[in-house]
């Protein structure tokens, strides 16, 4: 398990079931957003499926989003699978303004996410 504590967002990055699960909590605004972003495109360079759990995230702004939308590209680019699972509330109703809740694989936990892949 990786942990930051000194990013304006926090985050922790767990390996399970051939997936890194990269948990953000907080805000993922324009401030914090240049980490998630390295964050994010980190995993996916190593050349690993990758799942975002946003559940302890209480605020995404554009940019935020615009991360997490480089992330599932990168990964497709790379053929690998990316996802979110256990989004909050205030990030899923930014995902449907922009209707990106359609073009992510949203699942309600990983062994979701693993059971429909």
């Amino acid at each position: 398990m990786s942990k930051n504590s000194e990013s304006p967002v926090k985050f922790e990055i767990d390996d399970e079931q051939g997936y890194l699960i990269v948990r953000f909590s907080g805000e993922i605004d324009l401030y914090g957003t240049p980490h998630a972003r390295e964050v994010i495109l980190n995993c996916i360079n190593a050349e690993r499926n990758t799942v975002i759990d946003l559940s302890a995230v209480t605020y995404i702004d554009s940019s935020g989003v615009a991360s997490l939308v480089e992330g599932y590209q990168q990964a497709k680019n790379q053929q690998l699978e990316f996802g979110l699972i256990n989004i909050s509330d205030a990030v899923q109703n930014v995902l449907e303004l922009a209707h990106l809740d359609k073009v992510f694989s949203i699942h309600a936990s990983l062994d979701e996410r693993i059971q429909a892949s």
